[in-house]
Protein backbone atom coordinates (compact mmCIF):
# COMPACT_ATOMS: atom_id res chain seq x y z
CA UNK A 1 0.00 0.00 0.00
CA UNK A 2 1.60 3.33 -0.92
CA UNK A 3 2.23 5.65 1.67
CA UNK A 4 -0.21 8.77 2.19
CA UNK A 5 1.59 12.09 1.63
CA UNK A 6 -0.10 15.78 1.29
CA UNK A 7 0.75 19.02 2.02
CA UNK A 8 -1.16 21.98 2.81
CA UNK A 9 0.70 25.58 1.77
CA UNK A 10 0.89 28.75 0.27
CA UNK A 11 2.60 29.68 -2.88
CA UNK A 12 4.52 31.90 -1.44
CA UNK A 13 4.85 30.75 3.09
CA UNK A 14 8.65 30.27 3.60
CA UNK A 15 7.69 28.07 6.27
CA UNK A 16 6.01 25.59 3.64
CA UNK A 17 8.81 25.90 1.46
CA UNK A 18 10.58 24.93 3.92
CA UNK A 19 8.84 21.68 3.87
CA UNK A 20 9.20 21.39 0.51
CA UNK A 21 12.33 21.80 0.11
CA UNK A 22 12.94 19.16 2.76
CA UNK A 23 10.32 16.49 0.79
CA UNK A 24 12.81 17.24 -2.33
CA UNK A 25 15.72 15.81 -0.76
CA UNK A 26 14.34 13.10 0.45
CA UNK A 27 12.83 12.16 -2.71
CA UNK A 28 9.74 11.87 -1.47
CA UNK A 29 6.31 11.91 -3.49
CA UNK A 30 3.57 13.98 -2.41
CA UNK A 31 0.13 16.23 -3.04
CA UNK A 32 0.49 19.97 -3.14
CA UNK A 33 -2.93 21.55 -1.54
CA UNK A 34 -2.99 24.86 -1.95
CA UNK A 35 -4.71 26.80 0.31
CA UNK A 36 -6.36 30.47 0.41
CA UNK A 37 -5.53 32.02 3.73
CA UNK A 38 -8.57 34.51 3.21
CA UNK A 39 -10.92 31.60 3.01
CA UNK A 40 -9.37 28.52 4.70
CA UNK A 41 -10.77 25.00 3.97
CA UNK A 42 -12.68 22.85 6.21
CA UNK A 43 -9.87 20.02 5.75
CA UNK A 44 -7.10 22.70 6.75
CA UNK A 45 -9.07 23.71 9.89
CA UNK A 46 -9.47 20.10 10.62
CA UNK A 47 -5.74 19.14 10.55
CA UNK A 48 -4.30 22.34 12.41
CA UNK A 49 -7.32 23.13 14.51
CA UNK A 50 -5.27 25.51 16.97
CA UNK A 51 -2.98 27.64 14.69
CA UNK A 52 -5.41 27.32 11.29
CA UNK A 53 -2.36 28.06 9.03
CA UNK A 54 0.24 26.39 6.70
CA UNK A 55 1.93 24.15 6.36
CA UNK A 56 0.46 21.10 7.45
CA UNK A 57 1.65 17.99 6.17
CA UNK A 58 -0.44 14.73 6.23
CA UNK A 59 1.08 11.26 6.42
CA UNK A 60 -1.42 8.46 6.32
CA UNK A 61 -4.02 10.56 7.79
CA UNK A 62 -1.72 12.15 10.77
CA UNK A 63 -1.49 15.91 10.48
CA UNK A 64 2.21 17.38 11.55
CA UNK A 65 2.00 21.44 12.01
CA UNK A 66 4.67 24.09 12.42
CA UNK A 67 7.47 23.76 9.64
CA UNK A 68 10.31 23.38 11.60
CA UNK A 69 8.37 20.31 13.67
CA UNK A 70 7.49 19.10 9.91
CA UNK A 71 11.30 19.17 8.94
CA UNK A 72 12.00 16.86 12.26
CA UNK A 73 9.24 14.46 11.38
CA UNK A 74 10.17 14.11 8.06
CA UNK A 75 13.97 13.27 9.15
CA UNK A 76 12.86 10.74 11.58
CA UNK A 77 10.95 8.65 9.33
CA UNK A 78 12.47 9.13 5.98
CA UNK A 79 16.11 7.91 7.08
CA UNK A 80 17.90 8.59 3.31
CA UNK A 81 19.61 12.04 3.53
CA UNK A 82 19.36 12.45 6.98
CA UNK A 83 18.31 16.53 7.37
CA UNK A 84 19.85 16.79 10.92
CA UNK A 85 22.92 16.18 12.56
CA UNK A 86 23.09 12.11 14.05
CA UNK A 87 25.16 13.71 17.18
CA UNK A 88 22.92 14.66 19.57
CA UNK A 89 24.90 18.21 20.61
CA UNK A 90 24.71 18.88 17.06
CA UNK A 91 21.61 18.08 17.27
CA UNK A 92 20.80 20.14 19.75
CA UNK A 93 22.68 23.30 18.11
CA UNK A 94 20.86 23.11 15.00
CA UNK A 95 17.41 23.01 16.52
CA UNK A 96 19.09 26.38 18.75
CA UNK A 97 19.92 28.37 15.78
CA UNK A 98 16.82 27.75 13.97
CA UNK A 99 14.65 28.58 17.03
CA UNK A 100 16.94 31.78 16.85
CA UNK A 101 16.20 32.16 13.33
CA UNK A 102 12.46 32.17 13.62
CA UNK A 103 12.08 34.27 16.65
CA UNK A 104 15.30 36.97 16.94
CA UNK A 105 16.60 36.90 13.68
CA UNK A 106 13.26 37.43 11.12
CA UNK A 107 11.66 39.67 13.73
CA UNK A 108 14.48 41.94 13.84
CA UNK A 109 14.75 41.96 10.08
CA UNK A 110 10.65 42.72 9.86
CA UNK A 111 11.32 45.91 12.34
CA UNK A 112 13.98 47.05 9.61
CA UNK A 113 10.82 47.34 6.89
CA UNK A 114 8.06 48.36 9.54
CA UNK A 115 9.98 51.12 11.24
CA UNK A 116 11.44 55.18 9.95
CA UNK A 117 13.97 57.21 11.03
CA UNK A 118 15.82 56.59 14.77
CA UNK A 119 13.93 53.24 15.22
CA UNK A 120 14.90 52.37 11.92
CA UNK A 121 18.34 52.85 12.65
CA UNK A 122 17.97 51.20 15.91
CA UNK A 123 16.56 48.17 14.10
CA UNK A 124 19.19 47.81 10.92
CA UNK A 125 21.89 47.54 13.73
CA UNK A 126 20.28 45.15 15.88
CA UNK A 127 19.11 42.67 12.30
CA UNK A 128 22.86 43.31 11.32
CA UNK A 129 23.74 42.01 14.48
CA UNK A 130 21.86 38.46 14.44
CA UNK A 131 23.16 38.49 10.72
CA UNK A 132 26.51 38.16 11.98
CA UNK A 133 25.82 35.75 14.15
CA UNK A 134 24.51 33.80 11.59
CA UNK A 135 27.35 34.44 9.86
CA UNK A 136 29.16 33.00 12.50
CA UNK A 137 27.92 29.49 11.73
CA UNK A 138 29.09 29.16 8.22
CA UNK A 139 32.74 29.53 9.34
CA UNK A 140 35.20 27.22 7.14
CA UNK A 141 31.93 25.15 6.28
CA UNK A 142 30.05 24.81 2.73
CA UNK A 143 26.68 24.36 4.33
CA UNK A 144 25.58 25.59 7.63
CA UNK A 145 25.29 21.69 8.60
CA UNK A 146 28.78 21.16 6.55
CA UNK A 147 29.20 19.76 3.34
CA UNK A 148 25.67 18.95 2.51
CA UNK A 149 22.43 20.92 2.57
CA UNK A 150 20.45 20.25 6.28
CA UNK A 151 18.16 20.62 8.89
CA UNK A 152 20.06 24.55 9.53
CA UNK A 153 20.13 25.33 5.95
CA UNK A 154 16.17 24.93 5.03
CA UNK A 155 15.16 26.63 8.38
CA UNK A 156 17.41 29.43 7.38
CA UNK A 157 16.68 29.09 3.70
CA UNK A 158 13.78 32.49 3.82
CA UNK A 159 16.74 34.95 4.51
CA UNK A 160 18.12 35.40 0.93
CA UNK A 161 15.08 35.57 -1.06
CA UNK A 162 13.14 37.72 1.92
CA UNK A 163 16.05 40.14 2.71
CA UNK A 164 16.78 40.81 -0.99
CA UNK A 165 13.25 41.57 -1.41
CA UNK A 166 13.08 43.86 1.58
CA UNK A 167 16.32 45.50 0.77
CA UNK A 168 14.73 45.95 -2.79
CA UNK A 169 11.78 47.63 -0.91
CA UNK A 170 13.57 49.90 1.42
CA UNK A 171 16.60 51.00 -0.62
CA UNK A 172 19.27 49.49 1.79
CA UNK A 173 21.60 47.10 1.78
CA UNK A 174 21.77 44.77 5.27
CA UNK A 175 23.88 42.09 3.63
CA UNK A 176 26.49 43.61 2.76
CA UNK A 177 29.62 41.72 1.06
CA UNK A 178 32.22 43.01 2.75
CA UNK A 179 30.45 42.51 6.04
CA UNK A 180 28.73 39.39 5.77
CA UNK A 181 30.87 37.61 2.99
CA UNK A 182 29.64 33.80 4.06
CA UNK A 183 25.97 35.05 3.66
CA UNK A 184 26.75 37.48 1.20
CA UNK A 185 27.95 34.41 -0.95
Amino acid sequence: MAEELKLFRTWSSPYSLRVVHALKIKGLEYETIFEDLSSKSASLLQYNPVNKKVPVLVHNGKAICESLVILEYIDETWKQCPLLPRDPYEKAKARFWAKFGDEKLSSSIWNVLISQGKEQEEAIAAAVQNLKLIEEQLQEKKFFGGEKIGYLDIAFGWTANLISILEEIIDLKLVDEEKLPLLSA
